[in-house]
């Protein structure tokens, strides 16, 4: 989604006109799931994709027409029907998607986009709540909202204070969830409305304790799936940032009081690959302490009990081991540092989208 963001933006600010197709609501099976977007420029490229194929060729033959009338259209298709029949995708879904004018002259979306990509940049959270309704679009302005937390709201929903309030009060929860959903409401004349109500959130943060091999094969792996990965050791050696082009920061930090020194929240994932027992050891007990979302521990059963055996005599419980992945990552049979990379972060991915045993 960066780069359709991106993109936006630099068309916007070249005053270049452009669509933005967003899959507002799916049922059943599809290609992308619902907030997937989609940007169409007017010489026909396109940065994104919604799944390929003539769904790919519907949504740009439609673009033709907003290019055309400069206005939002909604476009609704079967997977498997008439509508695609073609397509080699085999999905029994439907899709509806949503096709916005991006506009030079309007400063809310420019303003909305400038937002969310500095939240991906600098770290937060925050909704954004788009009017789907073809009637309540205006040329000069957008019925969309962006709400931050603790700050007041910016943008434009006329006509609709009490779902505001409503939206502000769901906030937390959508944030947490982190899955875009498509809203029904009514306007404060009572009128219904829907809303597609996005959660926008910053790259989750990956920790990595430890630059060596499999270090070096998690990190552009973990990166190309969406964390923003950040390597610690405390050798000068391997804490050299050209060894890890693909990493966001890389830290000279002694291990021992290493979370000190690092900002930790609950959805931090933790990795700890160091050289030794001993750093490991350090690292974990530090890393219980914190409320991060994944903590995971590479090694044999044998040092993980080893280890486990040292911290219960230190006062840890069964319940705080418990929330280690140790051995670390998913169970293919991986022996080589690349195979290695892939099951952890599989596993990654695994935890971060919910799908755990």
């Amino acid at each position: 989604m960066k780069d359709v963001y991106t993109k936006a933006v630099e068309l916007l600010g070249k005053k270049e006109f452009s669509v933005l197709a967003t899959i507002i609501r799916l049922t059943g099976s599809g290609p992308r799931g619902a907030g997937t977007k989609f940007l169409i420029l007017e010489d026909g490229s396109y940065v994104g994709t919604i799944g390929g194929g003539l769904l790919e060729a519907h949504v740009l033959e439609a673009a033709k027409k907003v290019f055309a009338t400069r206005s939002s259209m909604s476009l609704s298709l079967n997977l498997m029907g008439k509508d695609v029949a073609e397509t080699d995708m085999i999905c029994g879904g439907d899709v509806d998607i949503f096709l916005e004018p991006l506009s030079p002259e309007n400063q809310d979306q420019i303003q909305g986009f400038r937002r969310i990509l500095d939240i991906q940049k600098r770290g937060g959270a925050g909704l954004l709540v788009t009017v789907v309704n073809l009637d309540q679009w205006q040329k000069d302005r957008v019925p969309r909202l962006f709400i931050l937390p603790g700050a007041e709201p910016t943008g434009y929903l006329p006509g609709m204070k009490a779902i505001e309030k409503e939206l502000a009060k769901n906030m937390p929860l959508w944030l947490k969830q982190r899955e875009p959903r498509l809203v029904a409401s009514r306007d404060d004349l009572g009128a219904g409305v829907e809303l597609f109500v996005e959660p926008i959130l910053s790259d989750p943060v990956l920790y990595i304790f430890g630059g060596g091999h499999v270090s070096a094969q998690i990190i552009p792996l973990a990166s190309k799936v969406g964390f923003k990965v950040m390597v610690i050791d405390d050798r000068p050696e391997f804490a050299d940032p050209k060894k890890f082009p693909d990493a966001a920061k890389v830290h000279q930090f002694a291990f021992e009081g290493v979370l000190a020194k690092i900002s930790v929240d609950e959805s931090s994932y933790l990795v700890i690959v160091t050289r030794g027992h001993i750093h490991d050891k350090s690292v974990l007990e530090q890393c219980l302490r914190t409320k991060a979302k994944y903590i995971g521990m590479i090694g044999s059963r044998r040092k993980k009990a080893m280890i486990y055996e040292k911290l219960l005599e230190e006062g840890f419980t069964k319940a705080d081991l418990d929330r280690v992945h140790a051995p670390i990552g998913l169970d293919i049979g991986a022996e080589t540092p690349e195979e290695i990379a892939v099951s952890i972060v599989g596993e990654l991915i695994q935890v971060r989208a919910g799908k755990e045993a």
